[in-house]
């Protein structure tokens, strides 16, 4: 199957996004044909430093091969490289009923956010988000929860310009973990763990051990001293002991059963020691990497070469059923 997904380069990443997207990413890149987009279009609808950008895009490379990506087994690109991203998204605006953008839940979140930038980018990042499933042709599209309704409306948009101007596109499935698709914020557990929130409220992914040990032995937890898993009555220990279940693989069940009669600390302290020895790994490629800026501008460069290839190809064919060729 051809795979596309994306990350923005913003701020560091965290455990959210790596159980979230990014481990799943590392498993399918093994035997689907897959493309990977630092999506640096999407980036700029909200406030950013154009100087400070493209580090942040070479940040996010280096982010995504230490944590398991392989340049040999993806494609990775930057989305601003390939003009067709943009074309594509232009064209698929014609087609785009403007109600379902104003209802997506993202565009009313980021605008509630950004209250002094609500751009026209803020509301039409679906679109573009459409444009790069579809220019890619991809089957399956690894996301998290909130972004399953932007995939549903790549669904619809490849469906109407099918009917109205005939087959171009398959309609890509969301390919959404059963669990950890949504790890909550150690500071307030009914709300999704964010780049831009407080740093005390996410784990970063190359956080130094002492900062993990912190922020884990300071993250908020519920009242009684049960570990037991129920999201309602819970949701603080639940949270912990999701993250604790993906990164062993042991369930939620056998691990309330392993700290049975045990308090909350002694629980968050094996959960720090977990989450220091599973990102060891990821902290030394990091420091590799991040030392090799003519490595990652190369795997940048000839990602945007295979995937230029491809989008031209799409494009061409959009553009014969459209009338504009």
């Amino acid at each position: 199957m051809k795979i596309f997904s994306g990350v923005q380069p913003t701020n560091q990443l965290h455990i959210g996004n790596y159980l979230g997207a990014i481990k799943q990413w590392v498993a399918l890149q093994e035997n689907n044909e897959c493309i990977y987009c630092i999506v640096d279009l999407h980036a700029l609808t909200i406030p950013y430093d154009p100087k400070q950008l493209p580090a942040k895009i070479r940040e996010t490379v280096v982010a995504l091969i230490a944590a398991g990506l392989d340049p040999e087994k993806c494609i990775i690109f930057a989305q601003s490289q390939i003009k067709e991203h943009a074309e594509l998204a232009w064209l698929l605006n014609t087609i785009c009923p403007l109600g379902e953008l104003e209802r997506m839940t993202q565009y009313k979140d980021k605008s509630k956010k950004f209250k002094d930038n609500i751009n026209v980018g803020l509301l039409d990042y679906p679109v573009l988000m459409a444009g790069d499933i579809l220019l890619y042709k991809a089957g399956g599209v690894p996301v998290g929860k909130d972004q399953e309704q932007h995939v549903e409306l790549t669904r619809t948009l490849a469906r109407k310009f099918n009917q109205k101007f005939g087959k171009v596109f398959d309609e890509p499935k969301s390919l959404i973990l059963q669990e950890g698709a949504k790890i909550m914020s150690l500071m307030d557990p009914k709300k999704k763990m964010s780049k831009s929130d407080d740093a005390k409220s996410c784990i970063f992914l190359f956080d130094a051990p002492e900062a993990i040990t912190k922020k884990i032995m300071a993250a908020a937890t519920d009242s009684g001293k049960d570990i037991k898993y129920n999201l309602t009555k819970k949701p603080g220990i639940s949270n912990l002991l999701m993250i604790y279940s993906l990164l062993t693989g042991k369930t939620t069940q056998e691990l309330e059963k392993e700290f049975a009669g045990k308090n909350y600390g002694e629980f968050k302290k094996s959960l720090a020691e977990v989450l220091v020895n599973y990102l060891e790994p990821f902290r030394k490629k990091q420091t590799e990497f991040a030392a090799r800026d003519v490595y990652v501008q190369e795997i940048l460069k000839q990602g945007a070469t295979k995937a230029q290839k491809i989008a031209e190809t799409t494009m061409r064919e959009v553009k014969q059923k459209m009338g504009l060729i």
